[in-house]
């Protein structure tokens, strides 16, 4: 690991898109909430233009230039969903559930959004098609404060507050299946 440029805008509970060295990252809470969007270069943060729905426990899917902002807290949790093109966000068809602490992966155009807290903690997955949410198999175990990693069709949801262990399940574009723990 080594320090890269900080954000301009300090900031927890935010989400964000991108790889290494082209990221993006929005919303989140200072207090309070923030619809501060900065993109990165691979060394510094550059404010664009905010979400336009201020919220924080978000998630996000996509690249830098092509990103998906969807659930949060307000409060009251949110469903809200906003599509990314590079320069400006568009609130586009809302999530069937409303949720926070929720994790993300996939693309602005084929999104997967699972877990979270709505309340209660929930299990629930959806899907993202570029224009509407689909609610799909669930995860096996509800939590919130996960985190995700890959694509609508093969992701890894792994962590979240689920007691003792730290359950991971992998998503196969169909169902989830649990898979080794984390140490």
């Amino acid at each position: 690991w080594a320090t890269g440029g900080a954000l301009n805008t300090a900031r927890f509970n935010l989400a964000g898109a991108g790889t290494q060295t082209a990221a993006l990252a929005f919303g989140g809470r200072l207090p309070p909430n923030t619809a501060a969007t900065e993109s990165y270069n691979g060394t510094n943060w550059t404010e664009v233009n905010d979400l336009n729905t201020a919220r924080q426990q978000l998630a996000g899917a996509g690249i830098q230039t092509a990103a998906l902002a969807f659930g949060g807290f307000l409060p009251p949790d949110s469903a809200a969903t906003e599509l990314w093109n590079g320069t400006n966000w568009t609130a586009v068809n809302s999530m069937n559930t409303a949720r926070a602490r929720l994790a993300g992966a996939g693309t602005n155009t084929a999104a997967l959004g699972f877990g979270g807290y709505s309340p209660p903690v929930t299990a629930a997955t959806e899907t993202w098609n570029g224009t509407n949410w689909t609610e799909v198999n669930d995860l096996n175990t509800a939590r919130a404060l996960l985190a995700g990693a890959g694509t609508n069709t093969a992701a890894l949801a792994f962590g979240g507050n689920t007691g003792p262990g730290a359950v991971t399940e992998l998503w196969n574009g169909t169902n989830w299946t649990e898979v080794n723990d984390l140490n």
